[in-house]
């Protein structure tokens, strides 16, 4: 069923909206890349005084280039956990139009709820994104014990956190607080699965940037799904 609700957010993503949404969370995405990826070069500036070259520009003294490229690959790497983070600021922002585009058409018959206030979604937004950096920050002890369980903890961890995330945001715009953490918690195992269904691609450099708004979809259709069993 899950797949399901894929497929049907899938058959959507040429939606105005969507595509509107995907625009912006690749111009976000981009720019804190760019951002982190300055404080790398920063960083390797004050360690090594000497002339610096960014990557593929100009002459270089061999150790700045050594480093520069050093950089490059560092934050092709670091985008795999960015994008966790990312896609949930993604989704705190620009949820309600992903979920009202997909109401709009595959659930007409419900009245347009309630515009959520802009406080809550910040004050959301940085909660869940201090909870989600800290998890993977302490993960990276478990991996250094753990090494080939890595995959698997860092797939487990994000599902279950991206999932809690995702369906409540898509779920408190009907059913207040207290019942959308409730049927969060009646239906965890479906919402920590269809939260690991989505970290996978996260972690796709390119393929990552769809990501936050297929899975809003995505969990739109869950949440209208679970809510109308009995």
């Amino acid at each position: 069923m899950i797949f399901g609700d894929f497929l049907k957010a899938l058959g959507q993503m040429g939606d105005p909206r969507f595509r509107r949404v995907i625009g912006m969370g690749v111009v976000l995405a981009f720019a804190l890349l760019v951002a982190v990826y300055a404080a790398v070069v920063g960083l390797i500036e004050l360690a090594d005084p000497g002339s610096i070259s960014l990557p593929f520009v100009g002459p270089a003294e061999s150790l700045n280039t050594i480093l520069s490229f050093g950089s490059l690959i560092l934050m092709l790497f670091l985008s795999v956990f960015l994008m966790i983070p990312v896609a949930s600021a993604i989704t705190s922002l620009f949820l309600d139009d992903v979920a009202r585009a997909v109401e709009d058409k595959h659930f007409p018959q419900l009245p347009v709820p309630p515009k959520p206030a802009w406080q809550e979604g910040v004050r959301d937004t940085l909660m869940f994104g201090v909870v989600l950096i800290g998890a993977n920050i302490l993960a990276f002890i478990a991996y250094a014990i753990f090494p080939f369980a890595a995959p698997f903890i860092f797939y487990a961890m994000n599902g279950y956190l991206l999932g809690r995330e995702y369906f409540y945001l898509v779920a408190v715009r009907r059913e207040g607080r207290t019942e959308a953490i409730a049927l969060r918690k009646a239906h965890s195992g479906e919402v920590w699965l269809a939260g690991c269904l989505m970290a996978v691609p996260l972690s796709i450099p390119l393929l990552n940037l769809f990501i936050p708004v297929l899975g809003a979809a995505t969990f739109t259709h869950l949440y209208h799904r679970l809510a109308a069993r009995p």
